[in-house]
């Protein structure tokens, strides 16, 4: 395989008068980046920074899944920022929209609540996915769940309005060819995204801190529309892990990113990170 180009100087310059004190690193080689980030986060280093894993061989996903990441077939990596957004409701769904955006102009790409990128073709494949955890600013790590609506925190007041300014580190994960280990996942190649994984980041990188910023600022209202554009779950009836609704029809999100569910002639909300809902079409391994 050809040594990859990742430019970072050039990633450094778009984004460094966005996120002053901004680090750029590149790993050939490491366990899990939100987990390297996430330990210098609770050591009380709050510099952003953005760091790459050529390959990472224990990243990690929701519900405790571990996935091993090939050199030059994925683009692994982590943003480690402060954030204090009014409400972390609906965080990544706007990650999720700001990636498939900066891919895909043409909504090939679709969005599955709460932090999946698949292709919207009706495969259910699995085109990538979004992992977010925080600390606080006394170093305390949230568990590791996404922020769908909210990061879980139990005492610590995350999501509610008026939380404090945490430390947010955003793992990103994008297949960009195919792998022998996952057969049915999909890949930017098959749908025309040009370029390897460096070129890919130099693509999405200054569109996601915008977006960040923008979700800051004004929360995730702003982005419901361009989530609904690509919602593969709409319409579509779904399993969840949810006690109380373990099946229903999904009506999509409201402007704070919860997940609408009607199931019978009652309409339920599902809003945290650590719930499971997939269509019940859905292909074995996507």
């Amino acid at each position: 395989m050809a040594e990859l180009q990742w430019n970072a100087e050039t990633l450094w310059q778009q984004l460094e008068p966005l996120l002053p004190g901004l680090s750029i690193e590149v790993l050939p080689r490491c366990e899990s980046t939100n987990t390297l980030l996430l330990q210098r986060a609770r050591a009380q280093d709050a510099q952003p920074c953005l760091l790459v894993a050529e390959e990472q061989t224990g990243g990690r996903g929701r519900m405790g899944r571990v996935w091993h990441a090939q050199p030059g077939a994925s683009l692994t990596f982590s943003l480690a920022l402060p954030l204090a957004p009014r409400d972390w409701s609906g965080l990544s769904l706007a990650v999720g929209v700001a990636l498939a955006d900066a891919l895909d102009a043409d909504a090939r790409i679709g969005l599955k609540w709460p932090n999946d990128l698949w292709l919207a073709d009706g495969s259910d494949r699995k085109l990538g996915g979004i992992l977010i955890e925080t600390v606080s600013n006394d170093g305390e790590l949230t568990p590791k769940t996404p922020v769908a609506s909210a990061p879980q925190g139990g005492a610590s007041g995350l999501g509610r309005p008026g939380a404090g300014r945490r430390i947010a580190v955003i793992g990103i994960g994008l297949n960009i060819a195919p792998q022998a280990q996952w057969p049915q996942a999909a890949y930017l190649q098959e749908i025309g995204v040009p370029g390897d994984a460096p070129l890919v980041l130099q693509r999405i990188a200054l569109p996601l801190v915008q977006a960040i910023q923008a979700f800051e600022r004004e929360g995730f209202a702003p982005f419901a529309e361009r989530f609904a554009a690509r919602d593969v779950l709409r319409g579509r009836t779904i399993s969840t892990t949810a006690a109380d609704v373990p099946d229903g029809v999904a009506l999509g999100v409201d402007a704070q990113g919860v997940l609408r569910v009607r199931r019978g002639e009652l309409e339920h909300r599902l809003a945290s990170g650590e719930i499971s809902v997939r269509p019940q079409a859905a292909r074995k391994g996507s």
